[in-house]
């Protein structure tokens, strides 16, 4: 124990095992991953572990700093730290990590969704780490639909300027007062002027994430255009709004505990008789729940990486709490309670099964794609942000008063991470399809256990002997 209390040095991050991501992940599990990591995606990871730790973590409160307090102005000036810390991401070759060439060959690099699982993990552990990288919610979402949907002149005017990270955008699909975890209860409604040749908007969305930025550009809007179709999953179509358009209106943000996230906000937005051309359709009429299953699978999976380094870092800030020999409690060091020792333990036991989770999903979805890693992709969904929130609220509790207030990341961390219990779909459905699924294993059991029941009639015939149940 005579190291225990010693402070962690600072610089460059330790490597372990050969290399660096051992600093933030252990050693075990990425020994097991290894073999799986190009040579190229391993120095990546490793420049990208230092880029974090060093860079963005360090810029976090100067970041928040440059927010203004003021009400108007914080939705109008976005931190020139985060333009800093993007020109850096850069240069070191750590931008647009999340499109793999392999199922977007025209706009993807050569990182695979496990490659890229870990380092999504990596950026989690910072806020801002996500979009320094120009790897963050909802852009990451809205890219792919373009790269995978969207027309050569729809990625032109859109993709493009997505991924060089010179503006943002939103997905407005939530609605106030309709259970929208049921997305066919969306009712905004999207009208084809066919006399106009345009696409006609109306109706209200809320906890629109992104679309108080002042760069946000573009909105993708989901709503009903076939109201009367017999197929309720066909009657819905998204299409691309411009920030701009007349009677686009951002009425409010939505506060998440008491913060509004600027200069992002998550805002209610008013679509008034905005009328788009026609060429603004994605995909075409009545597959706005194609459109969404293609966007949301790897987007649930992305949060599920990111919210594993959050938990991550969480447990880093628990430890580094508990062996502060400056601190006593009743006569001893917060570390020899054994109360104490037994929630780092158990923080541990859970980050790591949930991780696994993740990692799994993530080799599922190279070998078929999201849509056939929905069993896992669910799983991991329903069980990382409420394994994420247990860690997190033991370090707060270990803590103190200081981790409910703005001296540590903790309590924003706690915030937003409860919100993932029902973006992208709440837990409940999750667990409803997950539970659906497995009973659809029920007709193979039984003949499992018909067969064992036969076999094992005959071995007791072969022995001469009765059961003695």
């Amino acid at each position: 124990m005579s190291n225990i209390g010693n402070p962690v040095p600072s610089g460059p991050p330790a490597v372990q095992n050969g290399h660096p991501v051992t600093s933030v992940m252990p050693a075990s599990t990425w020994a097991l991953i290894e073999p799986r990591f190009s040579e190229d995606a391993k120095k990546k990871l490793a420049t990208l572990v230092d880029f974090v730790q060093n860079e963005c973590i360090p810029a976090e409160n100067v970041y928040h700093a440059q927010i203004s307090p003021d009400p108007v102005q914080r939705w109008k000036v976005v931190p020139p730290m985060m333009e800093e810390l993007k020109t850096k991401a850069k240069k070191l070759g750590l931008w647009n990590l999340f499109l793999s060439k392999a199922h977007y060959p025209d706009v993807g690099i050569d990182l695979t969704n496990l490659e890229y699982s870990v380092m999504a993990e990596v950026m989690g552990r910072c806020k801002i780490a996500p979009e320094a990288c120009n790897c963050s919610a909802p852009d990451t979402g809205n890219m792919e639909v373009f790269a995978r949907y969207g027309t050569p002149e729809q990625k032109k005017k859109w993709l493009t300027p997505l991924l060089e990270g010179k503006i943002r955008s939103s997905f407005s699909m939530t609605e106030k007062g309709v259970a929208s975890s049921d997305a066919t209860n969306i009712r905004l409604s999207i009208k084809h002027d066919k006399a106009k040749k345009e696409i006609v908007v109306n109706g209200l969305k809320w906890w629109i994430s992104g679309a108080g930025d002042p760069r946000c550009k573009v909105h993708l809007v989901m709503g009903q255009s076939d109201p009367e179709n017999k197929d309720t999953y066909q009657r819905q179509s998204i299409v691309i709004v411009p920030a701009d358009t007349p009677g686009v209106k951002v009425v409010r943000p939505c506060h998440i505990m008491g913060q509004d996230d600027a200069p992002e906000g998550h805002m209610e937005v008013l679509y008034e008789n905005v009328r788009i051309p026609e060429s603004n359709l994605i995909a075409g009429w009545g597959r706005g729940f194609e459109v969404i299953q293609g966007r949301l699978g790897p987007g649930r999976i992305h949060h599920c990486m990111r919210t594993i380094g959050i938990a991550q870092r969480s447990l880093d800030l628990m430890i580094t709490r508990v062996t502060d020999t400056r601190r006593k409690t009743f006569g001893k060091h917060l570390y020899e309670h054994g109360v104490i020792v037994e929630r780092v333990a158990l923080s541990r036991m859970e980050l790591d099964q949930a991780r696994l989770l993740v990692l799994v999903a993530a080799i599922q979805i190279d070998a078929v794609r999201a849509k056939g890693a929905l069993r896992e992709i669910g799983i991991a969904k329903a069980v990382v942000p409420a394994m994420a929130l247990r860690v997190i609220d033991q370090a707060m509790q270990l803590h103190g008063a200081e981790g409910i207030c703005q001296d540590t990341p903790l309590a924003g961390f706690w915030s937003g991470i409860r919100t993932l219990r029902y973006a992208d779909g709440p837990d409940e459905v999750h667990i409803q399809q997950i539970g659906k699924n497995e009973l659809k294993r029920a007709p193979e059991l039984r003949k499992i256990l018909e067969q064992q029941e036969k076999r094992r009639s005959e071995l007791f015939k072969t022995a001469g002997i009765k059961p003695h149940l």
